[in-house]
């Protein structure tokens, strides 16, 4: 499996947002179109915002604590349709159980539980090369534009 990481968002044409995924390496990346809310609430567990009351994601991690249950993993594992598909790994101190979970929901509470986001090989040609889509000095400067920043302003 390809450990993943935020690397930041973007937006496409129709002011969709988009979470950008990228390997260890960042040589590849994975964008993952999602909806505003949820792109919200990555952008807040990026940042290390808290609310004032919680939002859905917080209240889940909150329930998996008094539950005894931790999120152990999040695994993109599929795709249908143009459609992802993930798990979340959530562990028990008697078994782990793999749930079904749309991939933005997974990453935000991934972020929040401190829990690695995996890419099933299979699935990596989904990625595009960094290196192949734009030069170096452009990189740099989407560097500086694709980042958590920027949504926020956008998003409060």
């Amino acid at each position: 499996m390809i450990k993943l990481m935020i690397k930041g968002f973007a937006y496409d044409v129709s002011g969709s947002p988009i979470v950008l995924l990228t390997d260890e390496e960042e040589e590849k990346v994975l964008p993952l179109w999602i909806g505003l809310l949820e792109a919200h609430s990555i952008a807040l567990a990026v940042e290390g915002t808290e609310m004032p009351r919680p939002m859905t994601h917080d209240l889940i991690i909150t329930i998996c604590k008094m539950l005894k249950a931790t999120i152990s993993r999040v695994v993109i594992n599929d795709l249908r349709d143009n459609t992802f598909y993930a798990t979340i790994d959530l562990t028990t101190e008697i078994e782990t159980i793999a749930m079904d979970a749309r991939p933005s929901d997974a990453i935000a509470l991934a972020l929040r539980s401190s829990a690695p986001i995996y890419l099933k090989n299979n699935l990596a040609d989904n990625m595009l090369s960094i290196s192949e889509l734009i030069d170096e000095e452009t990189k740099k400067e989407l560097d500086k534009f694709f980042n958590v920043s920027n949504l926020k302003k956008t998003l409060h």
